[in-house]
């Protein structure tokens, strides 16, 4: 009997859920690379209620999702913050007798950052919201609010829907990028990696329905990704550069100089690779 689509969708979600309440304790702890796995697993399964939300109560999913937009924005704030501290360390070890100032105004800013976004998220881990949340998950492992009549249908036709569609919509915004203007673009293309991710998430998820098909599809998407995020984060940090020269002593703005031509050649570097791994989503089915 070719499986249901409710039956499906629940294994997905349960997988990500899994992975969420497992990375709580370590981020606790503040153990290396825990926040970036929560906040991991608390996109994607966003990701799939978002791209499922068809199968699912649409009130209680759409709460859930906004709760999971919550935490994520939490974790995020942190995990930008380690980011940035972890670039900053790895671009000034190329240049020797760097002043301590400028090691503090980028490395330290960024640890205090982190630190402080940390102890945020700590708070909302003990708060009422997140015991909520973690609740309504618990449950959701074996049974969520599904459409019932949905989950009945087979789960090779929705998730393949699903998938379609969100090829679609990165497709649109692929196409659209050739013409933007400058101003417009970078944004823009934060939206293709954001389109590419809910793609990539969804075919995860179709995966052990779908196949190879879904699965190679989520890799392109994977590498569009991480394309994108390498040339996002290059941008994100040459701004944040820039703004610490502007408040820092004359004497160091030709390191500051150095630094930002550094972050501005990998954003091109990046973005060298971005038709190629774009390619996919236009091409024909």
């Amino acid at each position: 009997m070719a499986p249901k689509a409710g039956k499906a969708v629940v294994a997905a979600l349960r997988d990500d859920i899994d992975r969420l309440l497992a990375a709580e304790p370590d981020v606790r702890a503040d153990a290396e690379d825990s926040v970036h796995q929560m906040r991991v697993a608390t996109r994607r399964l966003r990701s799939v209620l978002r791209s499922y939300r068809r199968l699912f109560h649409t009130k209680r999913a759409a709460a859930t999702e906004a709760e999971l937009k919550w935490l994520a924005d939490l974790l995020g704030v942190a995990r930008d913050a380690e980011v940035r501290a972890e670039r900053f360390v790895d671009l000034l070890a190329e240049h020797d007798e760097v002043p301590d100032e400028v090691t503090q105004a980028l490395v330290g800013a960024s640890l205090d950052a982190y630190t402080d976004a940390h102890a945020e998220v700590l708070s909302a881990l003990d708060g009422k919201r997140y015991r909520r949340l973690r609740k309504t998950l618990t449950a959701w492992r074996t049974d969520p609010p599904l459409d019932r009549d949905l989950a009945r249908t087979p789960a090779r036709k929705v998730f393949d829907g699903v998938v379609r569609r969100d090829r679609k919509r990165l497709r649109a915004l692929v196409l659209a990028e050739p013409t933007a203007a400058p101003a417009d673009r970078v944004e823009l293309l934060h939206d293709i990696r954001k389109g590419a991710k809910r793609l990539r998430y969804s075919c995860e998820a179709a995966g052990t329905v779908l196949g190879d098909d879904a699965t190679d599809l989520g890799s392109r998407a994977k590498r569009l990704q991480t394309v994108l995020g390498d040339h996002r984060d290059a941008v994100e940090s040459r701004e944040a550069i820039l703004a610490a020269a502007a408040t820092s002593p004359t004497a160091t703005a030709t390191l500051y100089e150095l630094l930002a031509d550094t972050e501005e050649s990998a954003a091109g570097r990046a973005i060298a690779h971005y038709p190629a791994a774009a390619a996919f989503a236009t091409a024909a089915d």
